[in-house]
C-alpha cells in the first residue's frame, strides 16, 4: 500500500493534478523547494522534507534530501527483520513512492551557460533517490516520467498499491533515466575536454545512451526482429530520427537506412535538389529551378532503379511537385515541409510515407553540430567501430590539375558536382554528370573498372561529353580508358595511386582533362 511518497521534479508538466489524485486517496505528500511551493500554492497538502528529517537545507540547497531518515524509508525491506528493527529504532517512515525527475542539466548546456552554472545543475539528491527507490522496487515505487502520471493514478485509485509488473516496469526506466542523465554529462564533459590544448580525439569511455522509439516489424530481413532508437537530444541539423511522419505505412528498417542515406546527400545542395535512392545509394541526383525540375531530371537518371526509391528534397513539396512524385511508385519522400494541395495531392498514395524535417530548408551554416553529432557509430560483435563522419569537401581551388588540359568552365562545375555525389555511392563508386544532372552511376563493385562499365551499360542518358567523379584512386588505367571510351572528357578522383603517371599518360593521349582532391570518400 502506498501511504507516503516523496515528490520533487524539476519538469512539473502533470504535477498538481497528479498530487491531487494522490492527496484525495489520503497518501501523505512530502516535498522539497520549488515542487513545495507549487503543491501548497495549489492548495495540495504537503510536507516539506526539512520537516520530515528535521533537518534543514545546506549549502545553498544542495543538501536536502541526502538524510537517513529520506533513504531509510525508501530503501528498507519491508518484511525483513533487522529492517524492521532499523526502522523502528529510529522512528523512520517508510517512503512507498518516489516522483522524482532531475535538474534541467541538458536545457542549460543547450541553452550555452558557463560551466560553472551547468555543473550546478548536475542533480545529486535525484539520482540518489531514484536509484534508492528503482533499487527497492520490490517494495516502492518510482516515478521519473509525468507521462505516466494517470497510469500510476489510475492504478492506486483502484488497489491503493502498485502491482510487482507496474514496480518492475519503472524500475527498469528509472534506472534508463539516470544512465541518460549520467551520459549527458559524460558528454557534455568529453565535449569541453576537446578545447584543451592536446584534446582527446575520442573519449576514453563512450557513453551513448538512446531510447526506443518503437519496435519494427522486423529488420534488414523478415527472419531478423528490429527496432529504431533514438538520441537523447534532437540535434540542429535536419534527422531521419527526429523527422515527423505525415503519412503512409509503418516504416521498415530499410526504409530508415535508406532516407539516412537520401537524406545525407541531398544536404550537400543549397539550391533545390533531388535525391532518389535505391538499397542505400543514389540511382539519381540532380539540381533544378524547382524541386519538381530537380526530381524529374533525377528519375530520367535511371528510372528503373527509381522505381520504388526514396526520394529526398531539399525544398517544400509544392503541388508541381507532388504532381511529379505521384507519376512514379516510391516508397518514401522526405522534404521541409509539404504545401497544402500537395498533401493533398499525395494523400491519396495512402501507403506512400510522407516524413517532414523543417530544419532541412535553413541554411547549413545554420546547423551546429555538437561532437558527438560528429561522429559515426558502427556495430560490431562485443564492440563499437567509430569515427568521424564524413563531412569532407572540397573546392575548385583545392584541386590539382594532373593533366596537359585543364577543365572548361562547364567542366569544373560538372567536376564538383559529380564529386558531391561520388562521396555518397557505395564504393568502389563512379558518378558520370553533366548540367547539375547524373546521367549514369555505377557502385558497388568488387573493381572500380566494372562500376565504370556497370554505369556506362546502365546508361538512360548520353553521357557523351559528361565529367566523372571516382571516389577514390584508379589503379590501373583501365577505368580510365572505359571513361574515354564512353565519351566523357573530364574525370575528378583523388590521385595518388602507384601507376598515376599512367593514368595521366591515357587522359592526355585521349585529351581529356582530369583533376586531383587528395581527398577519398570509400563508402562502405
Amino acid at each position: 500500500m502506498v501511504r507516503r511518497a516523496l515528490v520533487s521534479v524539476s519538469d512539473k508538466t502533470g504535477l498538481v493534478p497528479f498530487a491531487r489524485r494522490l492527496a484525495a486517496l489520503g497518501v501523505e505528500l512530502l516535498s522539497t523547494g520549488g515542487t513545495q511551493k507549487a503543491l501548497a500554492d495549489a492548495g495540495v497538502p504537503v510536507v516539506s522534507v526539512g520537516d520530515f528529517t528535521k533537518a534543514p537545507e545546506i549549502l545553498g540547497g544542495r543538501v536536502k534530501t541526502l538524510h537517513p531518515r529520506v533513504h531509510g524509508g525508501i530503501l528498507y525491506r519491508r518484511g525483513l527483520a533487522s529492517d524492521e528493527a532499523d526502522v523502528k529504532a529510529r522512528d523512520i517512515p517508510p517512503i512507498d513512492l518516489v516522483v522524482v525527475n532531475m535538474y534541467p542539466f541538458r536545457q542549460a548546456v543547450a541553452a550555452g551557460k558557463p560551466f560553472a552554472d551547468c555543473v550546478e545543475e548536475i542533480d545529486i539528491g535525484g539520482p540518489t533517490m531514484v536509484r534508492s527507490a528503482a533499487k527497492n522496487s520490490a517494495h516502492v515505487g518510482v516515478v521519473v516520467d509525468p507521462a505516466d502520471y494517470d497510469a500510476i493514478a489510475a492504478e492506486l485509485e483502484g488497489s491503493r498499491a502498485l502491482s510487482d509488473a507496474t514496480r518492475f516496469r519503472l524500475m527498469k526506466k528509472a534506472f534508463a533515466h539516470t544512465a541518460a542523465y549520467d551520459a549527458a554529462i559524460s558528454e557534455y564533459l568529453t565535449a569541453r575536454e576537446t578545447q584543451d590544448a592536446a584534446p582527446a580525439k575520442f573519449p576514453a569511455t563512450l557513453a551513448a545512451v538512446y531510447t526506443k522509439v518503437s519496435d519494427l516489424r522486423y529488420g534488414e530481413n523478415p527472419h531478423q526482429a528490429g527496432a529504431v532508437y533514438r538520441a537523447g537530444r534532437e540535434p540542429e541539423e535536419p534527422t531521419v530520427a527526429f523527422a515527423k511522419v505525415l503519412q503512409g505505412k509503418e516504416l521498415s528498417y530499410n526504409n530508415l537506412l535508406d532516407l539516412e542515406a537520401a537524406l545525407a546527400a541531398v544536404k550537400e545542395y543549397e539550391t533545390p535538389a533531388c535525391v532518389i535512392i535505391k538499397h542505400n545509394t543514389p540511382c539519381g541526383v540532380a539540381l533544378g529551378a524547382t524541386v519538381a525540375e530537380a526530381f524529374a531530371r533525377a528519375r530520367a537518371c535511371d528510372p528503373v532503379s527509381a522505381f520504388g526509391g526514396i526520394v529526398a528534397l531539399n525544398r517544400p513539396v509544392d503541388l508541381a511537385a507532388s504532381l511529379e512524385l505521384s507519376s512514379l511508385f516510391l516508397e518514401c519522400v522526405i522534404a521541409p515541409s509539404y504545401e497544402e494541395g500537395a498533401r493533398a495531392g499525395l494523400a491519396v498514395k495512402k501507403n506512400l510515407r510522407l516524413l517532414e524535417a523543417p530544419r532541412l530548408g535553413e541554411p547549413r551554416a545554420s546547423w551546429k553540430r555538437a561532437p558527438e553529432d560528429l561522429r559515426e557509430l558502427r556495430s560490431i560483435p562485443g564492440g563499437l567501430l567509430v569515427m568521424d563522419r564524413d563531412l569532407g569537401s572540397i573546392r575548385r581551388e583545392d584541386c590539382k590539375v594532373m593533366s596537359k588540359r585543364p577543365p572548361t568552365e562547364q567542366e569544373w562545375k560538372d567536376l564538383l558536382f559529380a564529386w558531391k555525389v561520388v562521396k555518397h555511392v557505395k564504393s568502389n563508386a563512379i558518378v558520370f554528370a553533366k548540367g547539375d544532372q547524373t546521367v549514369a552511376i555505377g557502385g558497388g563493385q568488387t573493381s572500380r573498372v566494372e562500376s565504370v562499365k556497370t554505369a556506362v551499360m546502365k546508361a538512360q542518358l548520353d553521357v557523351r561529353g559528361s565529367s566523372v567523379g571516382s571516389d577514390a584512386f584508379f589503379p590501373f588505367k583501365d577505368g580510365v580508358e572505359e571513361i574515354i571510351k564512353a565519351g566523357a572528357t573530364a574525370i575528378i578522383q583523388p590521385g595518388g595511386s602507384m601507376r598515376d603517371a599512367e593514368v595521366i599518360a591515357a587522359v592526355d593521349q585521349a585529351g581529356i582533362a582530369m583533376v586531383a582532391t587528395g581527398m577519398r570518400h570509400f563508402r562502405h
